[in-house]
């Protein structure tokens, strides 16, 4: 039996090769294990013999394709470096690079053939072995770790790159440790997130560090191995006001994270550029989409997995390279670096939300279906569309409306002619144990008359909005005209959001909002006097955002917040935007708040939920979604998902059957659509496809118990809801890639069809028996792709052998679900053991784990005998019964089945699965179930 504690990491116990750390006079050389020698960049990212020559031809050969060289011939040292291992020296993407350019910095210049459809490929000015960087200058013990001085002799080419350095090193735990480098003469920006304070240095970490003097680099092993999981003496480490860049060889090119994209999981590192800020656009390949996660998982070879997280708000791109090597450019704050060693990628990700914090546990209706459109036109139409799902017996338990609810497009105020009835419909729904979500935007109306719109008129009382260089409320426009941005960096602005949100209350009793436009979108660039010029706005380097501004469709950079510039804080307006509603919502209902936000920053799954932003109706959306959901699972935002059949353009009906099937295991699970398209909610078609989608939901609703409980373990401890097959089966290399195909925890496959026209689909199953979720049939799988049936209606499932799922009846409700009898599933192992495990509370009232109101069972098989465990139990579970235990893979038919001793009636079929039911027994009470 598991024991219900939180999760510790076991780990070797190893010797601590930083407790001999020497003195300034002796700072560390590389063992014999690493490069001979650390200073040459090329040397420090592996260069091999055969990659010189190799490379010598390949740069041959491209000459004569080019027709030689524009300008003198290179030095020789440049040729040694091969294209892969080629950092980037001049990555501006405004300039066609010259060998004039180039060597003005002082870089290697050598032109290659251009990469195909416009992307960047391998760089024609990048840094020469000798280029000049930093010095380690002195390095001492401190009582968490070590400090140094860290000494630049020449000046970068960026201006006011900074001379001395600080550099901070923490063993924090055995398993994470924390680099910082800032300017060791004056404070910098630092993202004021609540990070943990370690009081004491890891005694027995799995990893060792090592230090190069000149130039400076950084070494770090997993001990044991010897894996070299950061050597960032590939290239020079530059750190101006600006500009602050490191780079670093990986140990694989199994690289995942690196948030907010559209992409395949398994990222390319074919000249990759990942930009990081938060922007306004429908999800599109390339662009940086509404999100910042600066923070990346990589498998190494032999399944263990190791995370990093670069603690920056600024904009940022990452750049990703064959070699493999990654290089993190960003254009302000500090380097801050967390480094996770897992070893596996399940406590990777635990070990990062130690950090960033674990996610807040979502009502239990969060987790049921919710059903939103823009266009629904009026309160009326919005009431007959909840009332034709009941009169259908569709399950649902949330409705929702976009901006069209809003007078004029003004938060806090309803239409008083098109949505009148707005109050009934909220009443309506609550009767039904359901609820009822809105958007609200941050822009802010400004052209009001004076006195007659209150958001405005107290927020420039109390001066809290965004203000421009001057002082004066910075005014941009979006959905209501001209509008000012509350400054949420402000405590004074989450009371006067508090206040906002309980007047509209008083009126319409929501029960959860939709944050949107949060990134903060804006339908000018900067504001309506544009931005004023300066190196806030314009900046040295601009990373490749999109619209090559970092003002395109939001506000100036150099807006003034009541924390820093905003320069400094875009990424984390819908942070905190996030908190102050999640704050808000606690204060006005005093039950837990539920929050859907479109733009996110790392610690923001303690807040809100997120969606995947205004996807379209097509097939390919309909994909990524899997990988995007899957990404915010490694960001700690476990309660995510996309718009369910696409938000623009007109779905069809085959496309939206298949997309409910898929949307109905996304954690957050919506459907959604935008004005002057088709309906698509389930009542809009057809009764073969509304019934497909109907049973699906069924599906759903019967397994909240196993998601909810899924949920308290990521809010307690860390763990995935949902995760890609490579975090169950890290040793099977096979899984790396796959996005395709997605587990709930560790048992429940699923693997939708994500194509047109088709009525089968490929499936990859790991080593190991998997069970039919449906019917219990089983099949043995070595590691292999196998062809599933997949009918219009049907979604396929199946349980991991070793699991026990806890399942319910379902209603058209979570609340009508949560007093129906439960039914376990026993998928047994081929040694006919399982285990499994339920979290019951409320559903609703805040931290009652914390405060000991729940219930929390386990569940263990071994051999032919079943228990139930009561761990801890209280009032809720006395309202709830087990009604039948159901076992997979029973392989002998028994003569008789035992409740406690009892003997009971069953059923065994030929597949064998052997059914108890008719048990009643009250979720409060142990039990044991034995077969002969």
């Amino acid at each position: 039996m598991r024991s219900y504690q939180k999760l510790r990491t076991v780990v070797p116990q190893l010797v601590v090769s930083q407790d001999e750390e020497e003195e300034e006079e002796n700072v560390a050389t590389p063992t014999p294990a690493g490069p001979s020698k650390l200073a040459p960049w090329w040397v420090g990212s592996g260069l091999l013999v055969t990659a010189v020559l190799l490379s010598t031809i390949t740069v041959w050969v491209l000459r004569q394709v080019s027709g030689g060289w524009h300008g003198p011939a290179p030095p020789p040292q440049c040729h040694r470096v091969p294209e892969s291992h080629r950092y980037d020296c001049y990555p501006e993407r405004s300039v066609v690079v010259t060998q004039e350019l180039c060597e003005s910095r002082g870089c290697c210049f050598i032109e290659v053939l251009p990469a195909v459809e416009g992307k960047r490929g391998v760089p024609w000015c990048f840094y020469p072995p000798d280029f000049p960087s930093y010095m380690v200058q002195s390095l001492n013990q401190t009582p968490l770790g070590m400090a140094g001085l860290l000494v630049r002799r020449e000046k970068a080419y960026y201006p006011r790159d900074i001379p001395v350095l600080r550099m901070d090193v923490e063993f924090q735990t055995n398993t994470r440790l924390r680099i910082k480098i800032t300017d060791a003469a004056k404070p910098r920006y630092e993202v004021p997130l609540d990070v943990p304070q370690v009081m004491k240095r890891a005694e027995n970490p799995i990893y060792s560090l090592e230090f190069s003097r000149d130039p400076f680099g950084v070494l770090l092993r997993r001990r044991g191995k010897g894996t070299v999981l950061l050597n960032t003496t590939v290239a020079p480490l530059i750190f101006a006001d600006q500009f602050l860049q490191i780079s670093t060889a990986l140990p694989s090119r199994f690289l995942y994270g690196l948030g907010e994209h559209r992409s395949t999981l398994l990222h390319s590192l074919d000249w990759n550029t990942l930009t990081l800020w938060a922007r306004d656009v429908a999800p599109t390949e390339s662009f940086n989409l509404y999100g910042a996660h600066p923070f990346y998982l990589l498998m190494e070879e032999g399944g263990d997995a190791h995370g990093v997280f670069l603690l920056n708000s600024n904009a940022m791109e990452v750049a990703l390279q064959p070699a493999p090597g990654l290089t993190w450019r960003t254009i302000g704050g500090v380097l801050d670096f967390y480094i996770f060693l897992g070893p596996d990628p399940n406590m990777v990700i635990q070990q990062y939300q130690e950090v960033i914090g674990f996610p807040a546990m979502p009502p239990l209706w969060a987790l049921g279906f919710h059903l939103c459109r823009w266009g629904y036109g009026s309160s009326n139409e919005t009431w007959q569309t909840a009332r034709a799902m009941r009169n259908f017996q569709i399950p649902q338990d949330a409705q929702w409306n976009d901006i069209d609810y809003m007078d004029g497009y003004r938060d806090f105020t309803f239409d008083p002619q098109k949505f009148s009835s707005l109050p009934s419909l909220v009443e309506d729904l609550h009767k039904h144990g359901q609820h009822y979500v809105m958007i609200v935007d941050p822009g802010i109306s400004s052209t009001s008359p004076q006195g007659s719109y209150w958001p405005f008129d107290e927020g420039l009382r109390r001066g809290l909005f965004l203000n421009t260089t001057q002082g004066q409320p910075l005014i941009g426009q979006v959905w209501p005209g001209y509008t000012a941005f509350p400054d949420f960096s402000n405590t004074d602005t989450h009371q006067w959001w508090l206040e906002n949100l309980q007047r509209f209350h008083a009126h319409v009793p929501f029960d959860g909002l939709w944050i949107d436009m949060n990134e903060p979108s804006n339908f000018m660039d900067g504001s309506e006097e544009g931005c004023p010029p300066g190196e806030l706005d314009s900046p040295p380097y601009t990373p490749a955002v999109l619209g090559d501004s970092l003002s395109a469709k939001t506000v100036c950079a150099s807006a003034k917040q009541n924390a820093s510039v905003h320069y400094n804080l875009h990424n984390l307006y819908g942070l905190k935007e996030a908190e102050a509603t999640a704050r808000a919502l606690i204060q006005i209902r005093g039950k837990r708040p539920f929050v859907i936000s479109r733009s996110t920053f790392p610690s923001q799954g303690r807040y809100s939920g997120h969606w995947l932003g205004d996807n379209r109706s097509q097939w390919k959306d309909m994909y990524y979604s899997i990988p995007g959901m899957l990404g915010f699972s490694l960001f700690g935002i476990p309660l995510v998902g996309a718009d369910i059949c696409g938000f623009s353009g007109s779905t069809s009906e085959e496309l939206c059957t298949r997309w409910m099937q898929l949307g109905a295991f996304y954690p957050f699970s919506r459907n959604h659509n935008a004005q002057n398209e088709k309906a698509q909610d389930p009542t809009a078609f057809s009764p073969s496809a509304r019934t497909a989608m109907k049973d699906v939901l069924l599906t759903r609703y019967s397994l909240l118990p196993f998601l909810y409980t899924l949920f308290h373990r990521a809010h307690l401890q860390g763990e995935t809801v949902v995760r890609p097959l490579f975090f169950e089966f890290p040793w099977d290399v096979a899984t790396y890639g796959l996005d395709r195909q997605f587990l709930w925890g560790q048992s429940l496959l699923v693997t939708p069809v994500l194509e047109p026209g088709a009525d089968s689909v490929l499936g990859y199953f790991p080593q190991g028996m998997w069970y039919d979720f449906y019917t219990g049939s089983s099949v043995n799988s070595s590691g292999e792709m196998l062809k599933l049936s997949a009918p219009l209606d049907h979604l396929n499932l199946h349980l991991r052998e070793g699991s026990i799922l806890p399942t319910q009846k379902p209603g058209t409700t979570s609340k009508a679900t949560r007093g129906n009898p439960l039914r376990l599933i026993v998928a047994l192992s081929s040694r006919t053991t399982a285990w499994g495990d339920l979290f019951w509370d409320d559903g609703e009232s805040l931290d009652t784990f914390e405060q000991g109101d729940y219930s929390y069972l386990v569940f263990n098989a071994t051999e032919n005998i079943f228990t139930s465990n009561v761990l801890h139990a209280s009032a809720e579970a006395a309202y709830v019964t087990i009604d039948a235990v159901s076992f997979y893979g029973v392989q002998e038919p028994p003569s008789k089945v035992l409740l406690d001793g009892q003997e009971k009636p069953f059923s065994y079929l030929d597949n064998q699965v052997l059914t108890v039911s008719g048990l009643s027994l009250g979720l409060s009470q142990g039990f044991s179930l034995q077969w002969l």
